[in-house]
């Protein structure tokens, strides 16, 4: 913690006095930091309330927003294996605030210039009683929301711990409805629907995933998260007993197979069974409350969680490349007119790689199946080799000379038996990146090796793309390498399902996305108008509209595009020269209209060409988009969408191009399951 000034000496010996058990009426006056715009308040007040809480002062804080209460008191604490919890009868031993007003430069993500604006305060609590335990709670106000996290500075009576639960409450308020990713479980792939669900209906037995958006009856949007997850389980919340409308927050818990090994003691299997063995000091995550009027102002503010992160640990980022990529396994055994057979195989990924590179895409991105695997202890598989069908050497060459990169896939577990000899001949090899998969945890120590992975990967400049993942939390700002994770269902459940509805598709960006970057692989081209899907393991469909999936490259942020389809799919076909055109990071970004769920208008610049993105769900809908965004002078705009017969027949696609100026509106009509994709660029320039 930064040194406290004289006067924050003498603040924290007047509260001391103020807050000491003798104090005359006086035992805890409430302590608040304002967002810099004033629209924003948290509040700190130690009390005793009537509830289901033993008997005793606990610590609360409260939210407002223009107002409008959001949040009221809600009760903090720590629960630890073998002592008593860390939640009541403190007094108040000083207090720190600090201001930041500054600006930073993302090349990677929506908003190359992002805002850091906030007010900071520090409670620093004692406990009364022994072992006088100490804890800091500090929370943060901007603009766009709140942030708090716990910090347990280094301390004699408290020098190592197991961090059994963390009782982190959120009081909404009642009729508060909300968007929830309902897992049933931790260590998951999050990959799922969010649905909607009144807030006081979640039970204490149910573990749902984040994020959490909540609408508030006459009030803003909250969308509840985590930044900065590192060292420590990921976070979930539940319903709380006998208190409607409030969620406690949950934390992961290691696999239990972790906890049945032999030859440990009762107590190394109870220390193995917490979600957080750790030292003093020690900082927990942030928790995050978003808070929008609009729920795509949330999307356009949802680098707060980057803010909540280290700046960049890398010196150096300029080999980090975003862009898009070419992939092989969504279609399966497509079947085409070549003079090979498609499949894991040399000439395939030859076939891949000049399509990339005749559509200017810097990947090619070699899914399962090229290393040798036995598919029964998965730690042994030899991912330093390949299978004699798919000469990997051969491949990477071929690429080089076309200028397109390789990306490949590797399951965790040899992964990490196999790490530091693996990535150091990936870069010798002269691959890119590597995409990650089959984690499904975010206990502490899976959080660790995602941290590890993206370090030694910068340490051999690869990028990662994470699947069977958790959400992101904002490590990306520290670790750019990892450009893109999954933690999402995605297009991929179209070979087995039908729950990758045009619904779900409007639904993620105000979910979802929020935590972060998003691996949707978009672009599929077998697209199909409602009622006519088939889920399909080989060359499988999208629900919807052409039009619609290309929307996606401007909806959904991803630094790294990984395209769904195979080369035959895109050849000769209307739609490819959007998607050779659209930037995968943005100068800028707007929201214009949406709703979860329903439909999404959004707007992102790269220079001074914007790019446009509409998507619907199954309802079709006309409407006026106001181009006030786009400033003096006049623009082409090259206008890809539904067409004539779109809802009939999902490829059907109109493209047009006409003159625009600022202040004027281009009308829209999405057909059910439809979209639209424009490219804005300045004419005479």
């Amino acid at each position: 913690m930064r040194k406290k000034s004289a006067s924050s000496v003498v603040l924290a010996w007047l509260l001391a006095f103020f807050f000491s058990p003798g104090a005359k009426a006086r035992t805890e006056e409430p302590l608040s930091v304002s967002s810099p715009d004033g629209q924003l308040a948290v509040t700190l007040e130690l009390k005793s309330l009537p509830g289901p809480f033993p008997p005793g002062e606990r610590a609360y804080f409260r939210v407002k927003y223009k107002g409008i209460e959001i949040l009221s008191d809600s009760p903090l604490g720590l629960d630890f294996l073998g002592a008593g919890p860390l939640d009541q009868d403190f007094e108040v031993v000083g207090t720190d605030r600090r201001s930041n007003d500054s600006t930073w430069e993302n090349p990677f993500g929506p908003r190359r210039v992002v805002p850091d604006r906030y007010n900071q305060l520090t409670v620093s609590l004692l406990e009364k009683k022994p072992p006088a335990r100490r804890v800091d709670l500090i929370f943060r106000a901007y603009d766009e929301g709140i942030a708090f996290r716990y910090f347990l500075p280094q301390q004699e009576v408290l020098e190592t711990f197991a961090l059994a639960a963390e009782n982190s409450g959120f009081h909404f308020p009642k009729n508060s409805s909300a968007l929830i990713l309902d897992m049933g479980r931790f260590n998951t792939h999050n990959e799922g629907e969010y649905l909607w669900t009144r807030l006081d209906e979640i039970k204490p037995s149910q573990i749902i995933n984040l994020p959490v958006v909540i609408e508030i009856p006459g009030g803003p949007w909250v969308a509840l998260l985590e930044a900065d997850l590192i060292d420590y389980g990921g976070m979930y919340v539940s319903g709380v007993p006998s208190i409607a409308n409030a969620l406690v927050s949950r934390l992961s818990m290691p696999p239990r197979k972790e906890s049945l090994a032999r030859n440990i003691t009762t107590a190394e299997r109870a220390l193995r069974e917490q979600p957080v063995v750790g030292a003093t000091p020690k900082a927990t995550p942030w928790r995050v409350l978003m808070v929008s009027p609009t729920p795509g102002r949330l999307i356009e503010t949802s680098y707060l969680i980057l803010n909540l992160n280290p700046p960049c640990a890398l010196a150096d980022t300029s080999w980090i490349k975003p862009g898009k990529s070419a992939w092989d396994w969504w279609v399966g055994s497509f079947a085409a007119d070549l003079p090979f057979t498609p499949g894991m195989n040399t000439k395939t990924m030859k076939h891949y790689v000049d399509f990339a590179a005749a559509h200017r895409f810097e990947y090619m991105l070699i899914d399962a199946g090229w290393y040798p695997s036995t598919r029964r202890d998965w730690a042994q598989d030899n991912i330093r080799n390949w299978i004699p069908e798919v000469n990997i050497p051969e491949i990477i060459a071929h690429a080089k000379a076309k200028r397109v990169r390789i990306i490949l896939w590797v399951d965790y577990r040899p992964l990490e038996t196999q790490l530091e000899d693996a990535l150091a001949l990936y870069e010798k090899w002269g691959v890119a990146g590597i995409k990650v998969d089959s984690m499904n945890r975010d206990d502490q120590e899976m959080v660790n090796l995602y941290e590890n992975w993206a370090r030694k990967a910068a340490e051999h400049h690869l990028i990662i793309d994470f699947h069977g993942a958790f959400k992101p939390t904002g490590r990306e700002r520290t670790y750019p390498n990892m450009l893109t994770r999954e933690a999402v269902m995605a297009m991929e459940y179209n070979k087995w399902s039908s729950r990758v509805t045009p619904e779900h598709d409007v639904t993620i960006p105000f979910t979802r996305m929020l935590a972060g970057p998003m691996d949707f692989t978009p672009g599929a081209f077998r697209n199909a108008a409602r009622g006519r899907f088939i889920a399909q393991d080989v060359e499988p469909m999208s629900q919807g509209t052409r039009a619609h999936q290309l929307a996606m490259f401007v909806v959904y942020e991803s630094p790294l595009a990984v395209l769904a389809d195979h080369p035959g799919a895109y050849e000769n076909q209307p739609g490819i020269e959007f998607i050779e055109q659209v930037p995968t990071v943005w100068d800028d970004t707007k929201v214009l209209a949406g709703e979860p769920g329903k439909f999404v208008t959004i707007v992102r610049r790269k220079g001074d060409v914007w790019y446009l993105g509409s998507m619907t769900n199954w309802d079709e809908r006309d409407f006026e988009i106001p181009l006030d965004f786009l400033g003096k002078g006049t623009f082409e705009a090259r206008i890809f969408a539904d067409g004539p017969v779109a809802a009939k027949d999902g490829t059907s696609l109109s493209i047009a191009v006409k003159h625009i100026k600022e202040g004027e509106k281009l009308p829209a009509h999405l057909a059910p399951g439809g979209g639209l994709a424009v490219i804005l660029t300045p004419v005479g320039k």
